[in-house]
């Protein structure tokens, strides 16, 4: 199902069938340096059952960001369940073949704009290894403001802390 299109891109929920592409993002090393490291096979394989039920349970999950023109799964963009301090993590993931291209920025401004007209989703947070800059930028773009450092518990150090409120939602 398709979640959103921008001119380069299209988002949809996840499925079965993605994991081998999902494991050139989650399963590499350089890839996932600021996010807790990379998984194997069978992590992921857990994870993709765990945001599929997520997706079905709350309406929302990290979505695969495929090229329009080829289909191609590049990367993963979405959310993450909530917290005390959100209603939802902003999360992201690139295959890093496509760094550098825009692609991240692109998915993220279409993930927010499907969030905020479909989702009830009102603060937005989201975690960036103090030594990822271009993930920072993204974030900044995009409207969300440096709240100070906050542990993350999936890389076990303090990461900056973002946050992102909507004005409006559905």
């Amino acid at each position: 199902m398709k979640i959103a299109e921008s001119k380069r891109l299209r988002l949809r929920i996840l499925r079965q069938g993605d994991l081998d592409d999902l494991l050139k993002i989650w399963g590499d090393s350089e890839t996932m340096r600021h996010c807790g490291g990379p998984g194997t096979r069978d992590q992921e394989a857990q994870s993709l059952d765990y945001y599929m039920k997520l997706q079905e349970e709350r309406g929302f999950s990290p979505y695969a960001v495929e090229l329009k023109e080829n289909g191609q799964l590049i990367g993963v963009c979405g959310f993450n369940p909530p917290s005390e301090e959100c209603d939802a993590e902003l999360i992201y993931h690139f295959n890093k073949l496509y760094w550098g291209r825009g692609y991240a920025n692109e998915a993220v401004e279409k993930t927010l704009e499907y969030a905020r007209t479909n989702l009830d989703i009102r603060r937005v947070d989201a975690l960036v290894d103090i030594e990822n800059g271009a993930s920072a930028v993204i974030l900044r773009k995009n409207g969300f403001h440096y709240l100070g450092m906050k542990w993350c518990d999936a890389t076990n150090k303090m990461e900056e802390h973002y946050q992102l409120e909507f004005n409006e939602c559905k």
